[in-house]
C-alpha cells in the first residue's frame, strides 16, 4: 500500500506557514514504513531538532481508482480516520532553501500514525466531519472537512489522474491551522467527531 498526502488544503494553515495559496491540489507520498504500529510510541528522529505534528483526516481507498471523474469519486473510498503527518520542519526548510525535494522531511520511518478507521456511512454528517488533536491533554488542532480548499471527491479524482490508487491506500487530506512542535515525553490523542481514535507518546 502507499500513502498519498495533500499539502496546503486549509486556508488558515496556508496563512500560518506564509505559503502561497494553491490553484490546484499538491501532493507527495510516504512509504508504508511511515506507518506507526498500533500501540507503539513515536520515536523522535535523531536527525531533526524540530518535528511538527499535522493532524489530518485520512481516507481509505476501497476500489482501484485511475482517472476517475469527480462526480463518481465517492465510490472509491469507504472509511475515514485521523492521522498525523509528522514533519521534520528544520530539514524541510533546508531542502526548500536549496530547491531540493523534501521527502526526507516527510517520509521518514513512523512519520504517519493513523487511528482506527470508521465507515463514512456511520458518521453523523459526512459533509461536516470534525476532527482534532490534544497535546498533553490540551486542544492544539481542531478542524472540519467543510473548511477544505479541495474536497474529498476532487482530491481523489485529481490524484488518480497521475497515480493509480489501489485498494487499501491511504489519502491524507491536509491539516488545519495549529501545527506545532512535539518533544520527547509528549502525549498525543487524536479525535474523530467526539471519539478518541488514537493515543501515543513521543519517545
Amino acid at each position: 500500500m502507499k500513502i498519498i498526502c495533500i499539502g496546503r488544503n486549509y486556508l488558515a494553515h496556508v496563512k500560518e506557514l506564509d505559503n502561497a495559496l494553491p490553484s490546484e491540489p499538491m501532493f507527495f507520498m510516504k512509504p508504508d514504513t511511515a506507518l506507526l504500529p498500533p500501540g507503539q510510541p513515536f520515536p523522535y528522529p535523531e536527525f531533526s531538532k524540530e518535528v511538527h505534528y499535522e493532524t489530518e483526516l485520512v481516507l481509505r481507498i476501497s476500489k482501484t481508482a485511475k482517472q476517475v471523474a469527480e462526480k463518481t469519486a465517492s465510490q472509491y473510498y469507504d472509511a475515514i480516520a485521523v492521522g498525523i503527518d509528522f514533519t521534520a520542519r528544520d530539514l524541510q526548510s533546508e531542502c526548500k532553501a536549496k530547491g531540493h525535494p523534501w521527502e526526507k522531511a516527510k517520509s521518514f520511518d513512523y512519520s504517519a500514525p493513523v487511528g482506527v478507521f470508521k465507515p463514512i456511512t456511520a458518521l453523523n454528517d459526512p459533509s461536516d466531519i470534525r476532527f482534532g488533536m490534544k497535546l498533553n491533554g490540551k486542544w492544539v488542532q481542531q478542524g472540519s472537512s467543510v473548511d477544505m480548499i479541495f474536497n474529498f471527491d476532487l482530491l481523489v479524482s485529481y490524484v488518480s489522474r497521475y497515480v493509480t490508487l489501489n485498494v487499501g491506500d491511504y489519502l491524507f487530506t491536509g491539516t488545519p491551522q495549529g501545527v506545532g512542535e512535539v518533544h520527547p515525553g509528549d502525549h498525543l490523542e487524536l479525535f474523530l467527531e467526539e471519539e478518541s481514535v488514537l493515543k501515543f507518546e513521543v519517545k
